[in-house]
């Protein structure tokens, strides 16, 4: 029931120096698609001022959260179920992180998270994501091949462009405020909310 994902014990310290500084004052984060939940009890105890809500559309994702949660610190919320592509309900947060979920879902998850985001959080609320992305279409050789593998065992995932995930962004009130290189050809993106609603 508890999963180990081991990409997670090499990454979780790098993400954590994006997201302290910008999570710095905020109160309630929402993860979209915390996989293990290794991510979210580490980052809950590393940031001890936050509500970490992590949520899944997987059911054994959400039995190895909580099974994770139950041995990680107090401020990690229950896991919800979430859909990304469908209604988010009645959660609630000030800042929204989503590590390595648009490379392994259908494009739409993308536009979809956007847009969940834009009715949730409130201008200047943050919206970071973690994982290989195309600039201008190049990326390392290394992502073209991860590129290559995911396509075949699904040709609706891949390896995305900045350019299109920041297009999308933009259409549903977002502004890209940084781009952060991470180890293993990986990347941060950095939105934010901004004070328009989608176009």
């Amino acid at each position: 029931m508890k999963r180990h994902a081991p990409a997670t014990e090499r990454n979780r310290a790098f993400i954590l120096d994006v997201l302290r500084p910008r999570l710095a004052g905020r109160r309630r984060v929402l993860e979209i698609a915390s996989g293990t939940g290794q991510h979210s009890v580490y980052f809950a105890r590393e940031m001890p001022w936050l509500e970490w809500q992590p949520t899944d559309g997987d059911a054994a994702s959400l039995e190895s959260i909580e099974a994770w949660r139950a041995e990680g610190p107090e401020n990690v919320l229950p896991a919800r179920r979430l859909d990304v592509t469908s209604d988010w309900g009645d959660v609630e947060a000030d800042a929204v992180v989503c590590i390595n979920m648009i490379h392994i879902a259908p494009w739409e998850a993308t536009p979809a998270l956007f847009a969940g985001a834009s009715r949730l959080l409130a201008p200047g609320a943050p919206l970071v994501l973690y994982g290989p992305y195309r600039f201008g279409g190049v990326t390392a050789p290394s992502n073209v091949e991860f590129d290559a593998s995911l396509r075949a065992r699904d040709p609706r995932w891949g390896v995305r462009d900045e350019t299109d995930i920041t297009r999308v962004a933009e259409e549903r009130g977002f502004a890209r405020r940084d781009v952060v290189a991470m180890p293993a050809n990986n990347h941060c993106l950095v939105y934010e909310r901004s004070g328009s609603g989608p176009t």
